[in-house]
């Protein structure tokens, strides 16, 4: 078999990943071999160096693909694959290794191949054409243009194709035709312009867009965006970002990164809102990207402005400047809010510390002082900060709101707070029901903090049940009275108007929760007084509002709320007690006087105790003083008498001095010592034999008389009066 001529191709390799390796390109040659076989030899076309020599066998599985490509395999995890230029020189190198294995060349498959090179090879041998992208020319736009959106259908071509545009000078050259499309008028070019740089968006490679959104690239970016196929018109992007987005610095920013960066993320925060306002769940997935590219740099940002230690406090200072025009003060809110809005995107424990950071630096006094302001405007802006603050720690805005009520030269800020939501203009009342949002979150009990050295429910609640409450409570008083300026009472005027009713409700409501801090504020406001005139006022008829009054005392006995029932008693019942067509009123008394006579029998068999307690004490001290001055003067030398004897001696006179002085009286035990030689007292009562005669004591307590000794104890111990102390 002659040698058949050279064929170029390009040859691969499957790799352990099941990948497809690119070898090179070479000169493909059929060389017969000894055995009647043939040899397939690849030569490097550059320098003529062998590549590739592979016997092709009668049993080795061969396969043709789409014309121009030839797969085998030769054992497992060892694939091969050349790529020919034309189907022609394809053809000639099948029809020899048909030959060698005696199959039709007709046919694509001679065996069956691995299942391992069951993966197509073709979008390999597609992304291995793009080693070199077509010249930036005008008239290979639209090649370009069709080469970008043929990626989107394939992970691995769109991997490749984005190495290949990271080539900084490509973007640069393609970019650079927008100029000349705009000066000639060429407007198919411009279309295919924006397809180019949409598409290389959405191959979501942070290394295209570091370039495409340089200083440099950008405003060309935006202007290849303007030219949508879609739109009969172009968008003027450009001219608005040049001439009507002006940057403003309100505080002078000396870092020339810093100003860099806000103006990159400002523009590349537009082509996402503008220019991508509605995603599909494809476009998002494949523009996460971009969205990595503005977080990271609003990171940046933040981390630079936070370690700066000039920058902010200059801002809160003009901020609390009075003198400073509202114009200046609006652009340094619009500054210091965007700036906080960029911080939610940060870590919790991140957020936390810039926080904390802002509020050492004075942003919760700025916001006071705007807040005092009378643009209202203007504390709407402020309004919107003082959110992200709450939001982000409740607690933080508790501990300086207590901390104003202490160093208050004006208006407290939660009373600022509060006036705004009262004064809200929108007939839609957005702003305030925004505010109220606030509010509860601030008075929400459940997120403050109860430490043993701290309580912050208490501290903070009463603060403002005594600041705050009749601030928030105004409109309340102003709709449930006719003339809120000649009286300061809950219902007053019309008994039988609406607005009493509600009022009451709302008291109804009040007592129900059963709160004791909510009770004393009615008992301190001596909130009752407006209920009781005007259900005296409404006489005997027979209505709503006669039953709402009823029902609300009825509650309170029922409940046995005690210091409401007994405030009610002690200030109204001598103008209720007439009252007798319900027995609510006549029924508060009876518990009113129960427990006046508990609290009065408490308080008797408290003081009876303390006398018993104090009386067993001075008996018990007056013994032990007579022990000891008698066992001085056993000491002292009266030997006269045997141990025994003066022990008994002892416990005879004490004894009887003891019974002359507690005759009527519950008798105390003497001391006893144990077995160490201490002392022991007992208190028990006195106890005798059937005949009335007191039992014997003993001085030695014998083994046959313990259990009747142990009787006799927890006889006495049972007896024993409970004392109170």
């Amino acid at each position: 078999m002659a040698d058949k001529p050279s064929c170029p191709a390009k040859l691969y390799a499957l790799n352990e990943n099941n990948q497809w390796d690119y070898l090179g390109s070479g000169n493909v040659t059929s060389v017969p071999s000894e055995s009647q076989g043939m040899f397939l030899v690849v030569r490097s076309e550059s320098s003529g160096s062998l590549v590739l020599e592979t016997e092709v066998l009668p049993d080795t599985p061969y396969q043709k693909q789409k014309d121009t490509l030839i797969v085998w395999s030769e054992g497992e995890n060892h694939g091969m694959a050349l790529s020919f230029r034309d189907s022609e020189s394809c053809q000639e190198t099948w029809e020899a290794i048909c030959q060698v294995q005696g199959k039709d060349p007709t046919v694509n498959v001679t065996q069956d191949l691995l299942d391992d090179l069951e993966e197509d090879i073709n979008e390999t041998l597609e992304t291995d054409d793009l080693d070199e992208l077509p010249n930036c020319e005008l008239s290979k736009l639209k090649q370009i243009a069709n080469l970008v959106t043929s990626a989107f259908g394939s992970p691995l071509l769109r991997r490749r194709l984005a190495l290949v545009l990271e080539n900084e000078s490509y973007i640069k050259k393609l970019l650079q035709l927008l100029h000349t499309c705009e000066n000639v008028g060429y407007t198919e070019g411009l279309y295919h312009l924006n397809t180019i740089i949409k598409g290389m968006f959405f191959l979501d490679k942070t290394a295209l867009l570091e370039i495409l959104f340089s200083d440099e690239c950008i405003m060309d970016v935006i202007g290849c965006l303007e030219y949508d196929p879609a739109l009969d018109q172009p968008k003027k992007h450009r001219e608005f970002l040049t001439q009507n987005a002006n940057f403003k610095e309100v505080i002078p920013i000396t870092t020339c990164k810093l100003r860099q960066r806000i103006h990159q993320t400002y523009r590349v925060q537009y082509i996402q809102d503008i220019l991508f306002p509605t995603q599909s769940v494809l476009e998002e997935n494949c523009l996460s990207a971009l969205k990595t590219f503005i977080f990271l740099n609003k990171m940046e940002i933040i981390h630079m402005l936070q370690g700066d230690d000039n920058f902010l406090p200059q801002i809160f200072e003009q901020l609390k400047d009075k003198t400073i025009d509202n114009d200046k003060r609006r652009e340094l809110l619009f500054f210091l809010k965007e700036f906080v809005a960029f911080a939610q995107i940060l870590k919790p424990r991140s957020k936390d510390a810039l926080f904390k950071t802002l509020t050492q630096m004075g942003i919760l006094p700025a916001i006071k002082v705007i807040m005092s302001l009378d643009n209202f405007q203007i504390k709407s802006s402020a309004i919107d900060i003082f959110t992200y603050m709450v939001d982000h720690s409740p607690s933080m805005i508790r501990e300086f709101i207590i901390e104003d009520q202490q160093n208050e030269n004006g208006s407290l800020l939660i009373n600022l707070v509060i006036k705004q939501m009262i004064c809200d203009p929108d007939p839609e009342q957005a702003g305030a029901l925004h505010i109220m949002k606030l509010l509860r979150l601030v008075l929400d009990p459940d997120n403050m903090i109860a430490m043993p050295h701290k309580c912050e429910r208490s501290i903070f609640l009463n603060f403002f049940y005594k600041q705050c409450m009749h601030n928030i409570i105004l409109p309340l008083w102003a709709t449930t009275s006719e003339d809120t300026f000649e009286e300061d009472h809950i219902l007053t005027g019309d008994i039988n108007n609406k607005y009493c009713l509600r009022a009451l409700r709302l008291m109804r409501k009040i007592i129900g929760l059963k709160d004791e801090v909510y009770n004393r504020y009615i008992i301190k406001g001596n909130l009752f007084e407006p209920v009781v005139n005007a259900f005296l006022d409404n006489g005997t008829r027979y209505n709503m509002l006669n039953s709402a009054v009823i029902e609300l005392f009825e509650y309170i006995k029922v409940e046995n709320i005690k210091s409401l029932l007994i405030h009610v008693v002690e200030k109204f019942y001598k103008r209720l007690q007439w009252i007798e067509y319900v027995p609510t009123f006549k029924s508060l008394k009876f518990k009113y006087e129960q427990e006046k006579d508990r609290k009065s029998q408490k308080s008797l068999n408290s003081m009876q105790s303390s006398k018993i307690f104090l009386s067993s004490a001075r008996e018990l001290e007056k013994n032990e003083v007579s022990w000891k001055r008698d066992i001085e003067d056993i000491e002292e030398g009266e030997t006269s008498m045997n141990p025994l004897e003066s022990d008994c001696q002892y416990v005879c006179d004490t004894f009887m001095e003891t019974e002359e002085t507690t005759e009527n009286e519950d008798k105390v035990n003497l001391p006893k010592r144990t077995s160490s030689g201490d002392l022991k007292f007992t208190h028990t009562h006195s106890t005798g034999d059937t005949n009335g005669t007191d039992s014997p004591m003993r001085l030695v307590d014998y083994s046959d008389d313990e259990e009747e000794e142990d009787k006799e104890d927890e006889k006495a111990f049972r007896k024993r009066p409970h004392l109170i102390p």
